[in-house]
């Protein structure tokens, strides 16, 4: 396979972690179908001989990368919820539970990730993605043991906004400037409604 460059000899998990990046980053800018070995191999200067080495197939790298992905929004919110909680504070604001999802959706290639889940049917890393989306629910309803409707207010909550940041992180780019709404429209309904939610008795 010809390369842009030199090749590059790389080992185990530097190599792996590498390839992951590259792909990553195909598939934020081109979409699932730029994830192939060649582009990756191109990308990292690598031959296809070594990618095979470590994923076994093209298939190999992508279902990789999915879990990376998958690990990486759950890291994502667990940080920004325990930094948005902070000290002498009892559960998180509404703002920062938005601002942390859609940021993992839209710059963290989240929506890009479940699209290509849903898509590839690809069922057993898609439950889990579910798992990730549970877990934040049931930390959300911990924050109010006393709220007998905690649960059912924390899972409104997480749909509304996952469906909103994994649309925003979809086509917020394009929809946007096509209606001539302002950047940030997306975070601000999904705010909104979230006050609603909560307001409910």
């Amino acid at each position: 396979m010809s390369t842009n460059g030199p090749v590059k000899r790389r080992r185990g998990a530097v190599a792996r972690e590498e390839a992951l990046e590259a792909a990553r980053d195909l598939l934020l800018t081109g979409g699932p179908a730029a994830v192939t070995l060649k582009a990756v191999g191109e990308r990292m200067g690598v031959g296809h001989a070594n990618l095979i080495h470590h994923f076994g197939s093209a298939a190999g790298l992508q279902g990789a990368l999915m879990d990376a992905m998958v690990r990486d929004l759950a890291q994502r919110i667990e940080a920004g919820l325990n930094e948005g909680m902070g000290e002498g504070r009892d559960g998180v604001e509404p703002g920062r539970l938005m601002s942390v999802v859609f940021d993992a959706f839209g710059p963290g290639g989240a929506s890009q990730m479940a699209a290509w889940l849903a898509l590839a049917r690809e069922q057993g890393r898609a439950e889990s993605f579910a798992e990730v989306v549970r877990d934040l629910a049931e930390r959300l309803a911990a924050m109010a043991p006393d709220d007998l409707r905690a649960a059912e207010r924390a899972k409104a909550l997480v749909v509304t906004a996952a469906y909103m940041a994994f649309a925003e992180g979809l086509i917020g780019d394009i929809l946007t400037p096509m209606l001539g709404a302002p950047e940030g429209l997306g975070r601000d309904l999904a705010l909104k409604l979230t006050a609603t939610l909560l307001a409910e008795p």
